[in-house]
């Protein structure tokens, strides 16, 4: 069997703890038949329980030294399917077709905001998520207003999804060992927005504007798109700090902004 060194510069940590595998894999439950994209297979421990279940399985993995590791474990099963590619350019609607995707992964660290929001940009396509990632990050998505965890990252995987962070994954699951905690969250997206906006660019060009500076009030931050009155007549405090509002009230900002255009 080939072996394979972790890389630093491609974030890998591969997990061989059983008792967490198959946590994760009781999670996803996937089911015979279903399609499915695994992120980031690396040496295949999830993989192999996965198509366990008889699913239809797609990998996608960066690394080209991981394909033959990968080719040779599990070539032979006819429900694996494995793509060599860039998770973050990868076509996510062409794969799921008319089908619904659920998607898994044991996402690098370094790359996966920016992976979580290309896949939302398909979250049409997509049944559920469940993904391992820094414990920080996951906090971050389910993070509620008040908290200091709360900012962009999370407000908009709650416009797309409901978020459930399910258990924590310690640094001795992993080899190497991260220097961080990880856990395993779950995002389901609507099946209807619950509070839709009418241009999603918008809406995230007032949440960058927003969270810039944490401490400052909306006034402060926003004072290149509203001023106090429009803030008001939206029922919100200008003085308020943008951690205190709701997923709705950006939303309401950035419908604003949309139907009254400078």
């Amino acid at each position: 069997m080939s072996t394979h060194r972790a890389r630093k510069r491609f974030g890998q940590n591969f997990l061989h703890d059983r008792g967490i595998i198959q946590g994760i894999v009781r999670a996803v439950t996937p089911r015979e038949n279903q399609r499915l994209l695994e992120i980031g297979p690396g040496q295949g421990a999830i993989t192999a329980e996965l198509l366990a279940s008889g699913c239809q399985l797609h990998v996608i993995e960066l690394d080209r030294d991981l394909i033959p590791i990968l080719e040779e474990k599990f070539a032979t099963r006819d429900n694996f399917h494995l793509h060599e590619g860039d998770a973050l350019k990868f076509d996510i609607a062409a794969l799921a077709g008319d089908e619904p995707l659920r998607v898994v992964g044991n996402l690098p660290y370094n790359i996966s905001t920016p992976l979580i929001f290309h896949l939302l940009s398909a979250q049409h396509r997509i049944t559920d998520m469940h993904f391992m990632l820094q414990k920080e990050v996951v906090d971050r998505l389910a993070a509620q207003p008040g908290s200091k965890a709360y900012g962009r990252l999370g407000i908009m995987a709650q416009y797309y999804c409901e978020v459930e962070a399910l258990f924590d994954v310690p640094p001795e699951s992993f080899s190497p060992r991260p220097k961080v905690m990880s856990s395993i969250v779950r995002l389901t997206p609507h099946k209807n927005l619950p509070c839709p906006a009418d241009d999603v660019k918008v809406l995230q060009r007032v949440l960058r504007e927003a969270f810039t500076m944490r401490r400052k009030t909306l006034r402060n931050n926003l004072k290149n798109t509203l001023n106090d009155e429009q803030l008001q007549a939206l029922g919100l405090n200008p003085g308020a700090r943008p951690e205190t509002l709701q997923l709705a009230d950006f939303v309401a900002i950035a419908n604003y902004i949309s139907r009254n255009p400078v």
